[in-house]
């Protein structure tokens, strides 16, 4: 295992300007309850992927609604989709979410410094 392996990269060293910039665009898509709700449907659907057909019923709002916040979610790269006939089929980008857990993860618990990680990082 690589020393500091388990640490974030948030504790290991700043973000470059790049990635801390598509890390806030997923976040902040996150930020709203129903796109996060919409990103938990498409990924928990069976398959992995879900009909916009499939999900639209499970919200009390309109059609074009529910489509911008599945477009914030695609602009965010967070989902992908496919045209199939009259219908749109969406799914989750799994590289995106490795990139959102990873800049959180820990080795267990909240972020803290540990042994292996203080070691890296200047004082």
């Amino acid at each position: 295992m690589e020393s500091g392996a388990c640490c974030s990269p948030l504790v290991r060293e700043p973000l470059t300007e790049d990635w801390a910039g598509d890390l806030a665009r997923m976040f902040k898509a996150l930020g709203d309850p129903v796109r996060l709700r919409l990103l938990s449907l498409v990924a928990s659907h069976a398959g992995g992927e879900a009909c916009v057909c499939d999900i639209s019923e499970t919200f009390d709002l309109s059609q074009p609604t529910i489509s911008h916040h599945l477009k914030v979610l695609r602009s965010a790269g967070l989902l992908d989709c496919e045209r199939r006939g009259t219908w749109v089929y969406y799914w989750v980008i799994p590289s995106a979410l490795q990139q959102l857990s990873a800049v959180l993860l820990t080795e267990s618990g909240p972020a803290v410094l540990s042994e292996a990680c203080t070691a890296e990082v200047p004082a």
